[in-house]
Parts: C-alpha cells; structure tokens; sequence
C-alpha cells in the first residue's frame, strides 16, 4: 500500500516551498515544517516534504544507504514526484541523507560549472536536532552578524568539509538540514566555524 503525499498538493507544496526558501535565505535560523505526511521509514516527514516539493521529472534524486535499501521509499518517490534515481551522487540534482553521520563528502556531489553553477546538488539531511543559538557559528549574506546552530548527527570533518565547499564559490553544494518539525539553510556562501 502506497503511502499517501500531501493532502493538499498545492497548498502544502507551497507551504514547504516558502519554509525551505526562508531557511536558505536567513541561513542558521530554523524554520517551522509541518508537513503532516507519513512516508516509508526511514524516509522522514520532513525529507518527503522536501522531496515532493523541489523534485519532479527532471531532477535525478540520489538516495543515501538507508534510504535506497528500503524499496518502499524508492516506489513513493517515483510516484509522487516522478524524479528518475541515480546511484552516481556527481549525477544528482537533490540527494536525500537519512543517516547524516555517513554522509559521503560534500565533494562527491556536483559543484555545479562555471557556467551554470546552479547545476550543483542541493543535499537534504534528516538531522535528529536542530537547534539556534548554540554550536557552530555562521556568517555571510542573509545572516546579521553572526548567527549560532547547533546541528546532530554530522559526518565526520563537516566544518572543514563546508570550508573547501566554500572555497569554490560559486561552486559548491547546498544543503537543506530537516529535524522533527523543522528546516534550516546552509547555502554554499555561508561560512560556518566551530564556535
């Protein structure tokens, strides 16, 4: 049996869509999402409502370890957004991480090119917590002053790992980090030192 998405297409899409581009746009500052979905494990609610919101035919999806042994959340991403699945992260548009602490590095996805850095892999964590105020500390656009998150689990090196990401501006990835009932932005401009 299928899972159902959103009970309002339009509305919830939409919804999700202004969260996840407040979250990009004030990096660090988490935002509420509450999709109200129910997909298959270990796909999160808010991993679904990013992936059917930001995904459709013409964005190849990677799917992490835990995500793509699970056929479940392969048939729901297929249905609900017809996005193709790629197991080749440089190929991926969105790649979906259910288990952030094994992520593999940033720099296995697509930079982007010089001429259409926009090309680049936008990464979605399902971190357990997200929490503002505390942990890492963030500067650059959007961000007034300085701006502190405390984020759990991350891969091993993440900070140096998003400075060589940085390095490259304006190439890099960017990443969308989900928790329970909310979403934040780490755009590729933002940087981001131990605090």
């Amino acid at each position: 049996m299928l899972a159902p998405g959103f009970a309002d297409p339009v509305h919830d899409a939409q919804a999700t869509f202004r969260a996840v581009m407040d979250a990009l746009a004030r990096p660090g500052l988490p935002r509420p999402l509450t999709p109200g979905l129910t997909p298959p494990a270990p796909l999160t609610p808010e991993l679904a409502a990013v992936a059917l919101t930001l995904t459709d035919a013409d964005t190849p999806v990677w799917l992490d370890a835990g995500l793509a042994a699970a056929p479940a959340v392969a048939a729901y991403l297929r249905f609900h957004t017809g996005a193709p699945l790629t197991e080749d992260p440089a190929e991926a548009a969105f790649a979906l991480i259910s288990d952030p602490a094994r992520c593999p590095p940033l720099g296995a996805f697509a930079p982007g090119t010089p001429a259409y850095p926009d090309t680049s892999t936008t990464l979605v964590f399902a971190l357990e917590t997200i929490t503002a105020g505390e942990g890492l500390c963030l500067t650059g656009p959007g961000i007034r002053g300085t701006a502190r998150v405390a984020l759990a689990p991350l891969p091993e090196g993440f900070v140096a790992q998003l400075a060589e990401n940085r390095a490259g501006f304006p190439l890099g990835v960017d990443l969308i980090l989900t928790a329970p009932g909310r979403v934040a932005g780490l755009p590729r401009s933002t940087v981001v030192t131990e605090a």
